[in-house]
């Protein structure tokens, strides 16, 4: 992914900060619509950032407020007691179907599941095509 430097408004409505999704996720249909690239791409990011905390709200059984908390420092596996390695696989399964793409055994580590913001990060990857 890119390293633009940016930041985005939770559901909290606090700033946190974050990478600008790759110029790719701009949708190219609307690229000379009264929307700057950058300001779609971030409204494409926000919408992401939505969709993968109602994801983790529906396999997770959390509540919308706890997961509108959540910051890209936020731990999941590991900190989570809800996201144990069983989840783990309904999580996936969950971001496959809602966004549409396909996990591969060896993407799965650690890392990406350490945080939410790098969860974040890999599924604005993957649609990215990166």
């Amino acid at each position: 992914m890119e390293d633009i430097a940016m930041s985005y408004h939770d559901p909290q409505g606090r700033t946190q900060p974050c990478f600008a999704p790759p110029p790719s996720l701009v949708a190219p249909e609307r690229k000379g619509a009264s929307m700057s690239g950058e300001a779609l791409a971030i409204e494409q990011f926000d919408a992401i950032d939505l969709t993968l905390r109602e994801i983790l709200r529906d396999v997770l059984g959390l509540t919308p407020e706890r997961t509108d908390e959540f910051t890209v420092e936020t731990g999941l596996f590991g900190h989570l007691p809800e996201l144990d390695s069983m989840a783990v696989a309904g999580l996936l399964t969950g971001i496959e179907d809602k966004f549409d793409i396909v996990i591969e055994d060896d993407e799965v580590d650690g890392e990406m599941l350490e945080t939410y913001g790098a969860l974040l990060a890999f599924v604005t990857a993957k649609l990215s095509g990166e």
